[in-house]
């Protein structure tokens, strides 16, 4: 027996190596953010980037002549935030990252401090400081749970890879022995907090990707249709290497403006 696929009702895509590559948006980026917003169906941008807000990414994206609503946006750091409030209503947290983390905790309630929290929250930073590090090790030796919002080992820079949260996590990690609970891709549980976000059913939503080990996995695992886009991390080549397969693979993101 076949079985007949829902219509894609409501969006989620990835943003670096989807929408934009290195601050310009990439061919079709703004034509099928457009394409969402004329048709009304609802849609987030998924990042694990922790640095910056919803509202710094607005920015950016804006000056690369996409239009996202601030609203529309879904960081590693908000749904972190989220996950938090949900374990532990108006806790404590030492938190290593920057406004992008630190501004999700403080909207959920939660207080910074670096004296006996409930959560070490390791996100991603331009300055990685061995003293913080240090005090995180401490306070996890101490007790504090510790929770990291993505298990990404490195960033992209112009000048190439720096490390990351999930390099810093593995590091903290072999000084303490204890393994953080990562909130952001490839944690299904990203998708499903985006999900509720904006109403959406997973039988009836799509994820756009440009990675197989992250966007498309904790898509498959999250129950949704995948389409994964050559225009960032994962070639062509590189799909028959993995056990699993998006729903369908396509060029670039362009590709997918007439499905909306």
């Amino acid at each position: 027996m076949t079985t007949v696929e829902q219509p894609i009702e409501c969006w989620l895509t990835d943003m670096d190596g989807v929408l934009v590559h290195e601050g310009h948006a990439l061919p079709g980026a703004a034509d099928f953010i457009a394409a969402l917003k004329r048709s009304e169906r609802p849609f987030l941008v998924l990042t694990n980037n922790s640095i910056f807000t919803a509202r710094d990414l607005r920015a950016r994206l804006a000056a690369s002549g996409i239009d996202v609503p601030e609203e529309a946006i879904w960081t590693s750091a908000l749904a972190t935030a989220q996950f938090l409030q949900q374990q532990v209503p108006g806790g404590r947290a030492y938190a290593i990252g920057e406004a992008g983390l630190t501004t999700a905790l403080h909207d959920v309630g939660y207080t910074m401090t670096d004296s006996d929290p409930d959560y070490v929250v390791l996100g991603e930073t331009r300055t990685y400081s061995f003293e913080a590090i240090t005090r995180a090790i401490r306070l996890i030796e101490g007790g504090a749970r510790f929770i990291a919002t993505n298990p990404d080992p490195t960033g992209p820079s112009v000048d190439g890879p720096l490390p990351a949260t999930g390099a810093v996590a593995a590091l903290i990690t072999r000084a303490t022995g204890r393994e953080p609970y990562f909130v952001g891709k490839p944690n299904p549980m990203m998708f499903r907090s985006a999900l509720n976000r904006i109403e959406a059913h997973s039988e009836t939503t799509a994820m756009v990707g440009d990675r197989m080990d992250t966007d498309v996995v904790a898509g498959i695992e999250a129950g949704l249709r995948t389409f994964l886009v050559l225009t960032g991390s994962t070639r062509a080549e590189d799909v028959d290497r993995f056990p699993f397969r998006p729903s369908q693979v396509v060029p670039s993101i362009a590709d997918l403006v007439s499905l909306v």
